[in-house]
């Protein structure tokens, strides 16, 4: 009988790198995090993804892997004292007893510059096996000589049937799960807890537990775990369509009505997503995309617009940030149109596929003494900078004309 103290999420977390469900992309075989945890090669590594998509778990499988000692801290909670007390601590250990710590940061983003720049030393000097974890992009949040001493690795969230699959895996496990419940987990009550769940494993195990316990009927007999049981225990409605693409299709409806002008139906969407659970900040970085995919230069604010969104979503946080969403919204949805930038963008990169690469012109290459400098002409003199051909075509919409007109007279000039 598993020891019901310990929650389900945590008695149901893989051990090995084979246990593990999801993640494919770095953790299947021969993928960049899965042959440097199995080579033990491993310095440091800063995991990045949403609440429960397994980079906790990670982290005490790469201690287990390469047969370290395990210290866990969060970042929210820890000052440099502490840091600095377990990475001595670890330093002695490995030199006392040959035996090295793997260190796990949670929530590694909140760790200001000097606490992070405290375990640049250690890590490069491998005295520890540093393993970063944040919900945030790393790359924004972490200083550069932390990010370039470790492997930079983006988790996903879980995929519904992924969801389903370690759901079924904790009903039939006798050791760690639930077997001993004879709980009958009804087709419709997985899918539900699987789509409310947003790919977190730890909210959706810890709804089929807290159903598991309060169903009724005895322990002998198999009790059904129904749809209005998984209703009660994972208390939230969903809004989406109950089929696999029902993340995408929102999404594609919200960004394709703004693209079309069509306020009204953009906002809905939004009102969906958001009801549904949907991270304000992926909704936010989608609105970013589309102010410089599809309005572009047709209205440059949008896209200062759509940054200040996302900044100000992740300052004030639901359900107030709902509000500066909106507002964004509405401004993308009725905004001028162009995707000229994003066409001019995907030309030049098809010509670096598809053609040798050009050498960069003498007179343009540093300290030239032949570069004509353009302020010395009135701010404009024609000479080759390399391209020699047309990629960039503005059309005639909003702010975009006047660069057009611009670039017009450049050519007369």
């Amino acid at each position: 009988m598993p020891d019901t103290n310990i929650p389900l999420a945590v008695r149901m977390r893989p051990q090995t790198l084979d246990e593990m469900v999801g993640q494919e992309h770095v953790l299947g075989r021969g993928k960049i995090l899965e042959r440097a945890i199995r080579s033990k090669r491993l310095a440091s590594v800063v995991l990045s993804g949403p609440a429960g998509c397994g980079k906790t778990t990670i982290g005490f499988i790469i201690a287990k892997e390469l047969d370290t000692d395990f210290e866990y801290l969060n970042a929210a909670f820890s000052s440099v004292s502490q840091v600095k007390k377990i990475i001595e601590d670890a330093r002695k250990k490995l030199q006392k007893y040959k035996r090295k710590t793997t260190l796990f940061i949670d929530e590694i983003h909140r760790f200001n510059k000097l606490q992070q720049e405290s375990l640049v030393p250690d890590t490069e000097s491998a005295n520890i096996v540093l393993v970063g974890a944040t919900i945030y992009n790393p790359y924004y949040y972490l200083i550069p000589s932390l990010i370039s001493r470790s492997i930079i690795a983006k988790f996903n969230p879980l995929s519904k049937d992924q969801i389903i699959e370690i759901l079924k895996k904790a009903v039939c496990d006798k050791e760690k799960g639930l077997a001993d419940y004879y709980i009958q987990l009804t087709n419709k009550a997985i899918e539900y807890i699987a789509i409310c769940s947003n790919g977190d494993a730890r909210s959706a195990l810890t709804a089929l537990e807290i159903g598991a316990l309060t169903v009724e009927g005895s322990k002998q007999e198999q009790r059904v775990f129904d749809l209005e049981t998984a209703k009660e225990c994972i208390q939230k409605k969903t809004f989406y369509d109950k089929k696999d693409d029902y993340h995408y299709d929102s999404i594609s409806a919200f960004i394709k009505s703004m693209r079309g002008s069509d306020v009204d139906s953009a906002l809905y969407w939004l009102a969906k997503m958001l009801k549904s659970g949907e991270d304000p900040r992926f909704i936010a970085r989608r609105m970013t995309i589309l102010a410089s995919e599809d309005i572009g230069n047709a209205n440059p604010f949008a896209l200062v617009l759509a940054t200040s969104c996302f900044k100000a979503v992740e300052f004030v946080g639901m359900p107030e940030a709902q509000l500066i969403l909106a507002q964004t919204v509405i401004y993308l949805a009725a905004s001028a149109k162009s995707n000229s930038a994003y066409l001019a963008i995907e030309n030049a990169s098809k010509d670096l596929e598809q053609e040798a690469t050009k050498e960069v012109p003498k007179h343009i290459k540093t300290h030239s003494k032949d570069y004509k400098y353009p302020h010395s002409f009135g701010g404009y003199v024609d000479q080759d900078y390399g391209a020699n051909k047309q990629y960039y075509f503005p059309k005639s919409i909003g702010e975009e004309k006047k660069i057009k007109s611009f670039l017009e007279q450049l050519k007369n000039v």
